[in-house]
């Protein structure tokens, strides 16, 4: 009787220090979450920035390109002119598109994270198994 005392005492001991361990990998990854989660806000906010600035000097030097094409061409025929424009103006937009739909695909979301927490299940299945 006086050997399952301290068994229990031990065993109570180890518990406590692992429930303790598990709650500080448990609080670092929200902390690493909480990081993540703040770096990708000011990466798309810079993002958006810069896609905005992007788009709007470039709309301005397409209306200028634009103008001086067809100010330069207009007697050689104005349709045709514009028709030119409009179909490399649409091969340019679908290209951009094309990538733009890449990119998205291969993005990955706080992947540091997952990282770490299928580290951390591994780490924890070797122990339990």
């Amino acid at each position: 009787m006086e050997e399952s005392a301290p068994n229990f005492l031990h065993l109570a001991t180890t518990s406590k220090q692992f429930a303790r361990q598990l709650l500080t990998i448990g609080e670092n990854r929200l902390e690493l979450l909480a990081v993540e989660v703040q770096e990708e806000r000011e990466h798309h906010l810079r993002t958006i920035l810069l896609a905005s600035c992007i788009a709007g000097l470039g709309l301005l030097t397409g209306l200028t390109f634009t103008a001086a094409i067809v100010v330069m061409l207009w007697t050689w025929s104005p349709v045709g002119v514009l028709l030119i424009l409009t179909a490399l103006y649409a091969a340019a937009g679908i290209y951009l598109w094309r990538r733009l739909t890449g990119l998205l695909r291969d993005w990955q979301t706080l992947s540091a994270t997952l990282d770490q927490l299928r580290k951390d299940r591994a780490s924890l299945e070797k122990i339990f198994v």
